[in-house]
């Protein structure tokens, strides 16, 4: 059955308007002035010391919850393949459901129990321990980060996982490997393009967040996201804001390119 190519466009249609027309406009306000001139202000302006100081913060709490993400998703992804209720779905439909809330309702969700006089602290003085500092603070913006991203880490690892050919890992215990030399030369190489994947569903959102750090941080703590937020929405200045984009977007390509190099090294490894 033939298939006009005119049936594709909707879909180019939809591409145009939601993504080539928006990164128009943003390179557009990025590159010009208010009174419409060519300038590369709006991009250097990103390398101030204020703005560093918040890409930086926020680089170091991006890889902080994305490593802490792949700690928990490997063993639980490994497990969920090995067991039969994994198998079903069931579990997996478990991980997936927190997701079908409201994103802004599971973050406020962390702030009552975060809260001086939250859920936490409450339990903690019941057992006559101390309050802690949970709330506004880069530990409790990383906590929801971990919460609102870790199925993104798990989902992709477990599919990888599932991928694996048990005869393979039976062939290598057949050949003497022990469990640890099955994980590494076997188990792992073949899982890097699941790795690859939730590494990138995890790092750039988190890079690039602004409600969790708004809402966990109490505006205290200023990453890049919010920085940008700020001047669409508070300061009207979208120039500036487009030209951090502009760096941002960059930023974000690159590290998806090596992400992608990764993957492709990765899985000539085991041949």
């Amino acid at each position: 059955m033939k298939y006009s190519k005119w049936w594709a466009s909707p879909f180019i249609l939809w591409i145009a308007i939601g993504t080539v027309v928006p990164v128009f406009s943003i390179a557009y306000y990025g590159l010009t002035d208010r009174s419409g001139n060519f300038t590369f202000e709006n991009i250097m302006a990103t390398f101030q010391a204020e703005h560093m100081q918040a890409l930086g913060l926020s680089l170091l709490l991006a890889l902080v919850s994305t490593a802490v993400c792949f700690i928990l998703a490997l063993p639980m992804a490994m497990i969920l393949r090995n067991s039969k209720r994994g198998k079903t779905g069931m579990v997996i439909f478990v991980f997936i459901l927190p997701m079908w809330m409201n994103f802004l309702l599971r973050t406020m969700a962390w702030q009552v129990l975060l809260e001086r006089e939250g859920v936490i602290n409450s339990l903690l003085n019941a057992v006559g321990l101390p309050g802690q500092h949970l709330i506004n603070t880069p530990g409790a913006i990383v906590l929801g980060m971990v919460y609102d991203f870790l199925p993104f880490m798990i989902l992709p690892i477990y599919n990888a996982a599932c991928k694996i050919d048990n005869r393979l890992i039976e062939a290598a215990y057949d050949l003497g490997a022990d469990t640890g030399t099955v994980y590494r030369k076997v188990i792992f190489p073949l899982l890097i393009p699941g790795f690859v994947s939730g590494v990138t569903m995890v790092f750039i959102p988190a890079l690039t967040t602004f409600v969790i750090s708004n809402m966990l941080g109490g505006g205290k703590i200023n990453l890049i996201g919010n920085i940008i937020e700020q001047e669409f929405t508070v300061s009207s200045n979208w120039y500036l804001g487009s030209g951090m984009s502009l760096v941002m977007m960059v930023f974000i390509i690159i590290t998806m390119l090596m992400f992608s190099k990764f993957d492709k090294s990765g899985g000539e490894s085991l041949i």
